[in-house]
């Protein structure tokens, strides 16, 4: 026994002496996946007793022993002996004793050890009450048991992989947090007020405190009676005590956040709050201690924000000092203030009348955030990463202005930022910068989510104003957006198009290319809510696309391709054919002259092609179908659109860029043309799979099987035999691909033949069951599952779910004639695949599968348990031997077999679900335990 234990030391020192190294990586996953195992070995308890006590043990060993304990508290304390609990207890308080002057990561994690064991243990009914006697006597141990003190309530409330019951949990809880917090405050007061008490000590006792605070345990009346609340406000003043002063300050001020039962504290806490406003001004220069006092204010704005309305007199100063905040240059700082404004003017929303305070405060605040907007002077001093950051601030800014809204209304706040602009430009051009101008116009647009799209005063202006401001990228950047914002209101008031098309046309001029786009974006948004406005300007529109559109970048032509989708989409059904026709012909032009093409074709004409195809794309996507009755002008669309497309894949599916874009458009095709499509059906899945052939792109695929879903169910022999054909070369193509490749390397191919699987068992399931292919696409889904790749793995499931619940199984006495066969189809390949098949399943379920999977799964080993019990039996014992222990230890493996066994013995099949769902259970708690534990930091 000493022998083996003395080896279990060795190993395991080894082991740790590996992290000691610069390892490579093999090595240091063998060692930590050997450590792993061992903390999950019940030799692990007594090896790493000996560890912790011994004077001669390494540091790393004497806290990889801790961490142990813990760990084992948690996940392993059935493998106690009842009768030792106790004196496990005891093993963990002496060593607790043993380290009491540190390391600290070791006092950590056996305090951590205790508090689990505690809640775990109803044996230990003082547990408290005990470690207080122990450790609370001497001041030399008082550190380790506040550290104690802290983390009890943080791993009763927090540990949520403690297996305990919810009626265990609650009689427990109850004992060792609520019936003490009473008694702890009365020792966390002791210890403050004795004599010779250091810094340390009494930020222990701030954070244990605040530890208790926030699990809800301390009773605030009497929380109110202890010298530990004048304690956290004076602390405040104290450069070491300061942090912690503030958390605990915080969260007593939000443990008081039910009124009526504790205004006799309020009446505390608030004076001392606002004795605190005049602190902002005399620190200014400080702004950790800004920080912390924004923090407390905020606090208190938001958790008595109805005492604020209601006793406004009272509550009005902590509304100024977060006003004070809020101003306050670091922007860092500022956004602590931010959801209480916003909580504030939601209350306000709900009031008939308010003081006229609160809207001088947020007048005060708009003029505060719109300050906050301006962009430095100089843009070149910025990282890119502090540009990015500022933009991103800039957005959250906006939304207090939403706020400032609520409050004051949409038209005052418009107009003050409007009196902004004018303000500035009446000083003349020299004398103004772009900022000034560029800040109000930003927060013109964040608020015009809030404006009444029937508004006369203030949005008319606004609209005046734009052409009239200076010629300023940045300027003109936020007028576009403004534009792109209020299209709603530029609806009701058509008057203003034409102005808005002549500044927009301006913005696709200028050289700045977030100038262009964002009048790419205001173009879109103009012709999508103002479409049918704009049917009389389609002409201009196409004027510009052929004249100025060749000169804008791909981005920007795509948005007006869309902008002119929207205006087409509010025509009548054949004017809006006839003008998607001109605007598609220009495009299907330039793929027919390049598919024509006599000489080789360079890399940016096909890349000009592919554009052509994104913005024929997107215009499809917007126009979306005419219904079952083409118009005219579409009659032969299809059948001469494809004649092109045709073409034009022939020479160039070898490039992956095209083949993803044509097919795309295809895709839209089909809803465009709808049934009208099915002439060239034939054609296209030709095509398609000789594309696939001969490139293996997964595109060529994933159109198939849309165009095998919306024509499945035709009985047309010729559309039947190219379902037929497309199945079979399909599937000799990916069973070639998987020979030469690692399927890790072919997840989109395997994910669209999936789909494309799924849309023929259940569309065309005569092809699908019948083919000789149907052998050969059940062995490549069966690769699918292998991958982590969520899409793909639920695709497959739901394929062979749909192969083992097919009704074709189900006796019947007249079933339809080709159900027999169907059945004898998927009888003989799961009498050959079933071995593999089910092993794959097993390990997916304990590996990889997404944990939405295991309804699915149930449904599958059900369906095997039903129909091929007597097979399952015999598969099972070494199926389950190959899966690995740490994702299904061994012990859980045999209580499946038992259960899945004893089912099937008594024809229970229901019952397998219950199996399979605990060796779920029981592979995810040992995987997530594996995560959990940072061993390489022991």
């Amino acid at each position: 026994m000493a022998d083996n234990q003395s080896a279990n030391i060795q190993a395991l020192l080894s082991a740790l002496n590996v992290f000691t190294r610069a390892p490579d990586k093999t090595s240091l996953e063998n060692a930590n996946s050997w450590l792993q195992d061992f903390q999950h070995s019940p030799e692990a308890w007594s090896t790493c007793n000996v560890l912790l006590l011994s004077l001669d043990a390494p540091p790393a060993a004497k806290l990889f022993a801790a961490q142990t304990f813990r760990s084992k508290v948690t996940y392993d304390l059935h493998q106690v002996d009842p009768s030792n609990l106790l004196p496990l207890r005891d093993t963990l308080v002496t060593a607790l004793e043993r380290y009491q002057s540190g390391p600290k990561t070791i006092i950590t994690q056996l305090c951590l050890a205790l508090s689990g064991l505690a809640l775990q243990l109803p044996a230990w009914d003082n547990a408290l009450q005990s470690i207080v006697e122990t450790f609370g006597a001497n001041p030399a141990t008082v550190p380790v048991l506040l550290q104690f003190l802290t983390i009890l309530p943080e791993e009763v409330s927090g540990n949520t992989r403690i297996p305990v019951t919810d009626d265990e949990y609650r009689e427990r809880s109850t004992k060792l947090l609520s019936d003490n917090s009473e008694q702890v405050l009365e020792l966390l007061s002791m210890y403050l007020q004795a004599t010779g008490v250091t810094h340390a000590v009494q930020s222990q006792i701030f954070d244990c405190l605040r530890s208790w605070l926030v699990a809800g345990e301390i009773d605030m009346p009497a929380f109110g009676k202890s010298p530990l609340l004048a304690f956290a406000f004076e602390a405040l003043a104290s450069e070491v005590l300061f942090d912690s002063a503030v958390d605990v300050v915080c969260e007593m001020i939000h443990e008081t956040q039910e009124i009526d039962d504790n205004m006799p504290v309020i009446e505390l806490i608030v004076p001392r709050v606002i004795d605190l406003k005049s602190r902002l001004e005399d620190q200014k220069d400080d702004p950790e201690k800004i920080r912390g006092y924004a923090k407390i204010f905020a606090e208190a704005g938001e958790t008595y924000r109805l005492l604020i309305l209601q006793h406004t007199d009272t509550f009005y100063p902590i509304v100024e000092a977060i006003g004070q905040c809020s101003a306050y240059p670091d922007l860092d700082i500022v956004p602590i203030t931010f959801p209480f404004w916003m909580r504030l003017a939601q209350t306000i929303g709900k009031k008939t009348t308010i003081s006229p305070l609160f809207g001088e405060a947020y007048k005060a605040l708009m003029g505060v955030v719109i300050r906050h907007l301006h962009f430095p002077p100089d843009l070149a001093s910025m990282t890119g990463q502090e540009a990015d950051n500022f933009r991103s601030f800039r957005h959250v800014m906006g939304d207090t202005l939403k706020d400032c809204c609520l409050v004051l209304g949409a038209d005052a706040c418009l107009l003050s930022a409007y009196g902004l602009i004018t303000m500035a430009l009446s000083r003349g051009p020299q004398s103004i910068s772009w900022q000034e101008i560029e800040a109000p116009l930003f927060a013109m647009r964040s608020m015009g989510a809030e404006i009444d799209v029937m508004d006369d005063t203030a949005v008319p202006k606004i609209m005046d104003l734009i052409p009239s401001l200076p010629i300023h990228p940045r300027v003109r950047y936020a007028a576009l957006l403004i534009i792109s914002r209020y299209t709603e209101w530029i609806n009701r008031h058509p008057d203003y198009i034409a102005y808005q098309l002549q500044y927009i046309s301006a913005g696709f001029e200028d050289p700045d290319s977030e100038v262009s786009a964002a009048a790419g974006q205001a173009l879109k948004y103009l012709c999508q809510d103002c479409k049918q406005h704009l049917i009389e300007f389609l002409p201009t529109l196409h004027t510009f696309l052929t004249t100025t559109g060749t000169k804008l970048t791909q981005d920007d032509r795509r948005q007006v391709y869309e902008a002119i989708a929207y205006v087409i989409s509010a025509m009548s059904m054949e004017k809006a054919a006839e003008s998607l026709r001109t605007f598609s012909l220009d495009i299907l032009s330039q793929i027919h002259a390049i598919s024509s093409k006599s000489t080789a074709v360079t890399k940016q004409e096909l890349k000009e092609v592919g554009y052509g195809l994104e913005n024929l794309e997107v215009m499809l996507h917007v126009v979306g179908p005419f219904g079952d009755q083409l118009p005219a002008a579409c009659q032969n669309s299809c059948q001469e659109a494809w004649s092109i497309f045709d073409t034009f894949i022939s020479k160039f599916a070898f490039d992956y860029d095209t083949s993803e874009r044509v097919t795309r458009v295809l895709r839209h095709g089909i809803t465009l043309f709808g049934q009208g499509s099915l002439t060239v059906a034939s054609s296209v899945l030709s095509r398609m799979v000789t594309s696939f052939e001969a490139t293996g792109f997964s595109s060529f695929l994933w159109i198939s099987g849309k165009f095998v879903g919306r024509f499945g169910h035709e009985s047309d022999p010729v559309l039947r035999n190219a379902f037929q054909n497309l199945y079979e070369r399909a599937t000799n193509k990916v069973v070639s691909l998987l020979q030469s490749k690692d399927s890790r390397d072919i997840p989109d191919v395997l994910e669209d033949y999936v789909q494309l699987l799924l849309q023929l068992i259940r569309m065309a399931p005569d092809v699908f069951f019948q083919s000789s292919a149907f052998p050969l696409a059940f062995r490549a889904t069966m690769a699918a599952l292998t991958l982590i790749h969520s899409d793909l793995v639920f695709a497959s499931l739901d394929l062979f779910r749909d192969i083992l619940t097919h009704e074709s199984l189900t006796p019947s006495s007249s079933p339809p004639p080709k159900f027999p066969i169907y059945s004898s189809a998927i009888k003989s390949v799961m009498e050959k695949e079933g071995f593999e098949f089910v092993g794959c399943i097993l390990s997916g379920l304990v590996g990889d599968f997404p944990e939405d999977s295991t309804a699915v799964v149930v449904t599958i080993f059900r369906a095997v348990a039903l129909l091929w019990s007597t097979q399952l039996v015999t598969w099972l014992p070494p199926i389950l031997q190959q899966l690995p222990p740490t994702s299904a230890p061994n012990q859980v493996k045999q209580q499946f077999l038992l259960d899945v066994t004893n089912s099937l013995n008594t024809a229970q099949y229901d019952k397998v679900k219950y199996s399979i769902l605990a060796l779920h259970r029981a592979s995810r708690k040992a995987r997530d335990r594996r995560r959990v534990t940072p061993l390489n930091q022991a």
